[in-house]
């Protein structure tokens, strides 16, 4: 669908539909442009019966990879059951993110699923791996030659015990590659062998779950949702662009408040928690509602660590908004937030955000004079630097990107900008993630 060009405003390098941004909060857009952002649907799905998918979680499970495929699945129109094999349904992610599962395995055990998927972190698969159930419903969904996947730690510390990878070709991240089979052993991303499909870690989680929605729904609908994900192919190192370049070192461990709504676009939330605690970053995840719980745009369920009001006796290095058109709208009702930014910004601090997110800082008028991008469902024109080939942007002391699948290469920059180019490239090597060379 074509988006209209906008006139756009000489302080700011990014133009979104209909009229400038400080006209068109995110709560008066079109229909057609929040059904851009919000409904990634492909439409080749409406026709095509529900598939029934299971995605097992417990403790210390690995939080991007859970999280990831629970979206991209749900976006391919999968009926996804997210179960804890804990006794309780809220479970502490690897990462240190909460999630909170839709239902127990004991409830899944009679049903009949299209696919389980694994997803790993540790001590998340030896958790999968030592529940009985879970294994019996895996077990019995190779037998049947149904479709079942693993990703990181789970095929070696989970499959492999359960007699579930004897006679496949599979692979797993490179930490856990030496208790696969040596004959058997492949080193892609990406290995499908019949009913079973393994995968190396969360740096190629959206390769994963697209190569299932692809044996789900077929090549057209991956195709389709690899391409609203904001996927691509080509080169990273063309995927970030600097200006004004300050330095963003500190003396201290960097301090980084994520401010959450319902509504707020899970990968980009978690993706971003996930990276920098790799980094040894303190993250704040903030609930600007009454509740810590929160229902992320894609409906996995979130809880965060303290309430807006209590975090915000803090001072933060930075801060950090996720996108979600929903959740944006939320966060931009917060009248303690504002307060937040506006602070952030005049102290000479850090700010960013994603996706739709990036209205929020011009609304404010935290983007004046400043390059920035947001989700290519809001950019109808830019300048004649042509950053939208960029999914990140930093100028000075702004970060913002696309969202989705950058999401990964944005708190990459952060990253880099807070401790240098080998720390984010050695958090990139544990993600299993291809870093752009200098």
């Amino acid at each position: 669908m074509a988006i209209s060009t906008a006139n756009y405003a000489p302080s700011l390098f990014v133009v979104f539909p209909s009229a400038p941004l400080h006209k068109t909060p995110i709560s008066r857009l079109s229909t057609s442009t929040k059904t851009l952002i919000t409904n990634s649907t492909a439409a080749a799905t409406t026709s095509i019966p529900s598939k029934k998918v299971l995605v097992p979680i417990g403790f210390g499970t690995e939080e991007m990879e859970a999280v990831i495929l629970v979206d991209v699945m749900r976006r391919a129109g999968a009926e996804v059951t997210v179960a804890s094999v804990e006794k309780e349904l809220e479970i502490e992610a690897s990462g240190g993110t909460r999630i909170v599962a839709d239902t127990s395995i004991s409830t899944c055990a009679d049903q009949i699923f299209d696919l389980v998927a694994l997803p790993g972190g540790m001590p998340g698969s030896a958790r999968l791996r030592d529940c009985k159930i879970l294994q019996e419903i895996t077990s019995k969904q190779a037998e049947e030659k149904r479709l079942y996947g693993a990703i990181c730690a789970a095929p070696a510390v989970t499959l492999l015990p359960w007699g579930l990878l004897r006679r496949k070709h599979s692979t797993c991240h490179p930490a856990f590659m030496d208790k696969l089979p040596t004959f058997w052993t492949v080193k892609t991303n990406i290995h499908i062998s019949k009913e079973l499909t393994t995968s190396r870690g969360p740096g190629t989680s959206f390769e994963f779950s697209i190569a299932l929605v692809d044996q789900l729904f077929g090549e057209s609908v991956a195709k389709d949702i690899g391409e609203l994900l904001l996927m691509k192919t080509a080169d990273k190192s063309s995927r970030k662009q600097e200006f004004n370049d300050v330095s963003w070192s500190l003396d201290h461990i960097p301090r980084v408040l994520i401010p959450v709504a319902n509504g707020t676009q899970e990968i980009e939330l978690v993706t971003i928690v996930d990276i920098l605690r790799r980094a040894n970053v303190d993250v704040v995840i903030a609930s600007v509602g009454r509740s810590k719980k929160i229902l992320a745009s894609r409906g996995t369920k979130i809880v965060a660590d303290e309430l807006i009001k209590d975090a915000a006796e803090s001072i933060y290095d930075l801060i950090i908004l996720p996108g979600g058109v929903a959740g944006a709208e939320r966060l931009q009702k917060s009248k303690l937030l504002k307060k937040l930014l506006k602070e952030q910004e005049s102290s000479g601090r850090i700010y960013g955000a994603m996706c739709s997110s990036t209205e929020i800082l011009h609304g404010q008028g935290l983007l004046k004079d400043k390059r920035a991008t947001a989700h290519r469902s809001l950019v109808s024109d830019l300048n004649e630097k042509e950053i939208d080939a960029s999914e990140v942007i930093i100028d000075g002391k702004l970060i913002t990107s696309n969202g989705l699948a950058t999401a990964i290469d944005f708190a990459l920059a952060i990253v880099g900008k807070l401790f240098g180019h080998e720390r984010a490239r050695s958090v990139a090597e544990g993600l299993v993630f291809e870093y752009p060379k200098r």
